[in-house]
């Protein structure tokens, strides 16, 4: 194999053994290490656009196709209008929405699944805020393998449909994902079906990290000065900042890597109140309520490595409330033709807010990241 299994906490190390879960020494995530740095370099256009164009950065032995639906290779979008009522910035946002399925889940998911069903899933289960359901139903109908989804009963009805139209056996739970956590866990146990849960198997983090490396490709292998995203399971933010020291590692990057900023709903800011506090563990958020679902993660399993890539970045947490965010969202689709998620326009108000605070400032380049279709929340 090119990649061992690092425990994010102790240290335990591996070979993959097939379907990897957690540690099984401590129960933390476990973080692919690639055994030898790429030293290819990437010149040039190539045929395949999608997030599989960087085989050497993914968990993708010689001879495996991956289980893709073209997933990536999505627009990093120059937003003037924004950049000039806010001291002069560069501002860009890393458009997800144009993801097969919507959101960003597909990269991760389409990672997880390939590895999966390599190693021999029959079946998969998942609990969700909404995305990450769509995206395994999805990925799972593409690979032959039955998908069984434990959602929320208030996640928005357009994708709760799309779920089921990729066949997922769809299962509403009266709660919060944390809720539907410990059913897809018990699923799991019943049935034996692959537990998908964020971070709960360690390939999801590293089709989300392919952000961090069409961010830098796209701006011409310079990384910004800031990234600011929207924040539930954290995925994508720890898999950016583990593909940012890798990059910088293989000697592909030189000079400061981005700051990293965290943004979630002031009715559910786990990770902002320990970072604020100075904690090293996220405790769980009492009865979480915000209409962007996605950040509606009130006990997120990857908290330590959030708060670790905050810190280590030299960047911050933020929250802002839901008043901001349909603000914002219809400003920017008004403005700027983007139909955000809640999760997308969050990033903006949180923008506004750092800038305020001279957390970022003049001349900075900025990228926002939407991690979803805004029409999914509407319909």
């Amino acid at each position: 194999m090119k990649w061992n299994l690092d425990c994010s906490e102790c240290d335990f190390t591996s070979l993959p053994r097939g379907l990897d879960t957690v540690c099984p020494e401590c129960g933390s995530a476990l973080l692919v290490c690639y055994a030898n740095t790429p030293a290819v370099e990437l010149k040039g256009a190539r045929s395949d656009c999608s997030m599989w164009r960087y085989p050497e950065w993914l968990p993708l032995e010689d001879g495996e196709v991956p289980i893709s639906l073209g997933e990536g290779g999505t627009p990093l979008l120059h937003l003037e209008t924004l950049g000039g009522e806010n001291e002069s910035l560069r501002v860009y946002v890393k458009d997800e929405s144009q993801n097969p399925t919507g959101s960003f889940k597909a990269r991760g998911l389409s990672a997880a699944v390939t590895r999966a069903a390599h190693s021999g899933a029959e079946a998969f289960v998942v609990p969700t805020a909404g995305n990450a359901g769509i995206a395994l139903s999805a990925y799972g109908a593409r690979a032959g393998i039955p998908v069984t989804v434990f959602a929320p009963e208030t996640t928005p009805v357009a994708i709760l449909a799309q779920i089921r139209y990729f066949g997922a056996d769809l299962k509403l739970v009266n709660g919060h994902i944390g809720d539907c956590g410990a059913a897809a866990r018990e699923e799991s146990a019943k049935n034996g079906a692959f537990d998908m849960s964020t971070l709960k198997e360690p390939y999801r983090i590293e089709g989300k990290k392919t952000l961090g490396l069409e961010v830098a490709e796209q701006l011409g292998w310079e990384l910004p000065d800031a990234i600011i995203y929207p924040t539930g399971g954290g995925t994508g933010l720890i898999g950016m900042w583990k593909c940012f020291k890798e990059l910088r590692a293989a000697h592909w990057l030189d000079g400061a890597l981005p700051r990293m900023y965290s943004v979630q709903s002031e009715g559910c800011a786990p990770v902002v109140r320990a970072y604020t506090a100075g904690d090293t563990e996220v405790a769980p958020w009492e009865n979480p309520e915000t209409l962007a679902a996605g950040l509606r993660v009130p006990a997120p399993f990857g908290g330590k490595l959030m708060l670790r890539a905050l810190r280590e970045s030299g960047g911050g947490a933020v929250a802002v409330s839901d008043s901001q965010m349909l603000e914002e969202q219809r400003l920017v689709a008004a403005r700027d033709g983007l139909d955000l998620a809640p999760e997308g326009a969050a990033t903006v108000a949180a923008l506004k807010k750092l800038v305020a605070s001279e957390s970022i400032g003049a001349g900075d380049t900025v990228v926002l990241f939407n991690t979803g279709a805004g029409w999914l929340y509407r319909l």
